[in-house]
């Protein structure tokens, strides 16, 4: 069973203006004359960890992580404006021109998987290999399964939970409903449904209960970033076109591509990794038995290490 590498620190980090209005932080790891790998959160809205930086070797891979427009410490934080999937795909085009980058591996989490997906189908020719966890294609059907109904029906106690603070006559419509509070100019019901949102997520992240995951999903810069993002997105089906990723896989077939999945993800049913997998038939699946969502899984965790050790010895 492979275990996190030891913490490091970062060589550098910077915030980098995107545009106007948003400047991104950025930060490097690792060897500088490494195989270059970008790392892309969740959420949308997570942010970056500290334990992000461990899942690669730091002697193999130059380690490149940001914080996505409005999350973590990018400013200003929670911003909604000019906050697209499209945007976010040319932000990656700027760090890796930054960087003086010509390719580099990019790994991605649930959301991150989303971002990872639509950047390399949008620029093939700049990733040279790809590791995705938690698949999620950013679809109705996947909204409605964990906002409205499917995974209700496994967490009925937490579900009771995320649906107190919406009135009953707005439960038909949930993410609409958690949309306009967390939007919205009462900061006292803003933050009410951003702890709830976050908390729904954070219990059915894993398949056993992970204090520390809890923690930091209930930090109240965390859970206002998260579900503001999260709603935003989701509410505009990720800025994609339905079934556009799967659609479009076929301009990935000659990339390495690893795909990790955990066997009872609740909120990324392992489907949908499956269906990426059969639309990318040299890809290598990996369906995680007793694991749920969250990378910091060990079942997980474990995964997504080898697989880094597994394309370094591809490229």
């Amino acid at each position: 069973m492979s275990e996190l590498f030891p913490p490091i620190h970062e060589n550098r980090h910077f915030y980098l203006p995107v545009d106007d209005l948003h400047n991104i932080y950025v930060e490097e790891c690792g060897e500088a004359t490494g195989v270059p790998i970008i790392f892309l959160h969740g959420g949308p809205g997570a942010g970056c960890e500290s334990y992000h930086r461990q899942l690669f070797d730091p002697e193999k891979y130059r380690i490149i992580l940001f914080d996505q427009r409005g999350c973590g410490r990018s400013k200003p934080h929670a911003e909604l404006r000019q906050n697209t999937t499209q945007h976010l795909i040319q932000d990656m085009e700027k760090i890796r021109k930054y960087f003086g980058i010509d390719q580099w591996v990019v790994a991605g989490g649930s959301w991150g998987s989303t971002l990872a997906l639509a950047y390399a189908e949008a620029y093939p020719d700049k990733v040279s290999g790809m590791i995705l966890r938690g698949i999620y294609f950013s679809g109705k059907k996947e909204i409605d399964w964990f906002y409205q109904h499917g995974a209700s029906q496994f967490y009925p106690d937490y579900w009771q939970d995320f649906i107190a603070p919406i009135p009953e006559e707005e439960r038909d419509d949930l993410l609409s409903a958690y949309y306009r509070r967390l939007t919205g100019n009462n900061e006292i019901a803003r933050m009410q449904a951003a702890k709830a949102w976050s908390l729904w997520e954070a219990r059915t992240a894993t398949l056993r209960p992970h204090k520390s995951l809890l923690d930091h999903f209930s930090n109240p810069h965390t859970a206002l970033g998260l579900a503001t993002l999260e709603a935003h997105y989701f509410m505009n089906r990720g800025f994609l076109e339905e079934d556009q990723l799967i659609q479009h896989a076929d301009k990935l077939k000659d990339i390495p591509c690893y795909i990790i999945h955990g066997r009872y993800d609740m909120i990324c049913p392992v489907a949908q990794a499956y269906a990426l997998h059969q639309a990318l038939p040299l890809s290598e699946l990996f369906i995680v038995q007793e694991a749920g969502h969250a990378a910091c899984e060990t079942g997980i965790t474990a995964a997504l290490i080898e697989a880094s050790k597994k394309i370094i010895h591809q490229l």
